[in-house]
């Protein structure tokens, strides 16, 4: 079974407090995602960081971009976010 990937949508400029404009995770973040190995350990993280994503607003664009990414590597996209769709 193939992982969940990385939430990153390859944009990461850090410009709003810490906060990647692309997909909201600090640099600790992504750090913390690369060393989770579990598969549910990482669809955790992705309900944790669309949490994030609402409240601090402006990350809308998020989801469909990381849609096409699952899509792209043919994996399906995390429970949180069909829900979300």
């Amino acid at each position: 079974m193939s992982k969940t990937p990385s939430p990153c949508i390859d944009v990461c400029k850090f410009k709003r407090a810490g906060h990647c404009i692309g997909c909201s995770m600090t640099k600790a973040q992504k750090k913390l995602f690369k060393s989770l190995k579990r598969d549910e350990h990482r669809e955790a993280f992705i309900d944790m960081l669309m949490s994030q994503q609402s409240a601090l607003g402006k990350y809308s664009h998020w989801q469909v971009a990381y849609a096409k990414k699952c899509k792209k590597k043919k994996i399906k996209p995390p429970k949180a976010l069909k829900a979300a769709a």
